[in-house]
């Protein structure tokens, strides 16, 4: 039987309330090398997935984005030329040197008017109910310490006909994939963050944090407990990456 009073930090268990110090640690280690270390581990393949995530969310212009846990703003980035000058993106992150790289590289990009930067738990979001079209997280939500908490709150600022959309790392549907990416996530993924983010063990607890997460059809139960409907995820690349996406009616 779980501990109540304790959560899963990779394969560890750590107290509820340490778990997002912990989680602000790795991603203060790894904040300034995030981006190319993305590149390097999905061998670039990580735009191509976050290009699809765009497509289903279906965004126009006008409309008003949320997107939680959006680190260096990969999503976001794409999102504002799409929701246009009548339209907003807030990028969120609970971790300020990732909000900071991320607000840094959009501004560098150009992409300035109508995007907006806060600070924000996923658990406990700042903003009035009903008031987002859309609501992202990508990469994030196997961070949290309380998913369903998250998810509802997702539903919460979601406007009627809104709808969410979760980009994440999942189950590999078959087995022989399934270890084949066991071997890479526990030897190649460590050894690429020692040599270039000097840290290995923040890639090694990534690597965890994946196998810790719910499978798609646990996630997408999770979603309906939430208030979703139409619930749905659609596998990339054999399972290893899942989006789920689902309104509020």
């Amino acid at each position: 039987m779980s501990n109540p009073k304790t959560t899963h930090f990779g394969f560890k268990q750590v107290p509820v309330e340490e778990k997002s110090q912990h989680v602000r640690a790795v991603f203060d280690s790894v904040a300034d090398r995030y981006d190319l270390m993305n590149d390097l581990m999905s061998l670039g393949i990580h735009r191509l997935w976050k290009r699809y995530t765009v497509e289903l969310a279906g965004v126009r212009p006008g409309e008003r984005v949320l997107d939680l846990a959006g680190g260096t703003g990969d999503l976001a980035a794409r999102f504002a030329p799409l929701v246009g000058d009548r339209g907003q993106v807030v990028l969120t992150d609970i971790n300020q040197a990732m909000l900071r790289r991320g607000r840094q590289r959009l501004i560098d990009l150009g992409l300035v008017g109508n995007l907006s930067y806060v600070q924000v738990n996923a658990e406990q979001q700042p903003f009035p109910d009903q008031c987002f079209d859309c609501v992202t997280i990508g990469f994030g939500l196997r961070n949290v310490t309380h998913k369903q908490r998250a998810l509802e709150e997702m539903y919460r600022v979601l406007r009627p006909g809104g709808r969410a959309l979760i980009l994440e790392f999942s189950h590999p549907t078959n087995r022989p994939l399934s270890k084949l990416y066991d071997l890479y996530s526990f030897t190649v993924l460590p050894g690429l963050g020692k040599l270039v983010a000097k840290d290995a063990e923040s890639y090694r607890y990534l690597a965890e944090s994946i196998r810790m997460h719910p499978d798609q059809e646990t996630l997408l139960h999770m979603m309906e407990q939430a208030g979703f409907a139409r619930c749905q995820y659609f596998n990339l690349n054999g399972g290893i990456v899942a989006i789920h996406r689902g309104y509020r009616l």
